[in-house]
């Protein structure tokens, strides 16, 4: 077995919840979730983000908005809707509950 596969499976499985949870503070643009994500040492790219971003928004969890920038082309901030501040408030409930189960079966308390 691929402990590698297994970890970027593990990941990959609180990706959405962990860009909901960057968003739930402010309004980012793509570069700007990556960079959080990677400092928190939850390797991502780019090909794995985008189409993330684009179900989020259509399923109705995230609205984005354009704005011009001094730097380079406009950017597209991605921001929570109502809906999707609903469902990270589930999603949090049930990370806890998770969590707490995973640690009480491994022993890590």
């Amino acid at each position: 077995m691929n402990i590698e596969n297994t970890k970027a499976q593990m990941r990959k499985g609180v990706l959405e919840f962990c860009i909901l949870s960057v968003l739930k503070e402010k309004d980012a643009y793509t570069s700007e979730i990556l960079d959080t994500l990677k400092n928190a040492k939850l390797l991502v790219v780019e090909g794995t983000v985008y189409p993330l971003l684009t179900r989020l928004k259509n399923d109705g969890l995230l609205n984005y908005r354009w704005e011009e920038s001094t730097s380079g082309p406009p950017r597209k901030y991605y921001g929570l809707t109502d809906e999707g501040k609903e469902f990270l408030t589930e999603l949090n409930s049930t990370w806890n509950e998770l969590s707490g189960a995973v640690n009480t079966i491994t022993n890590i308390n």
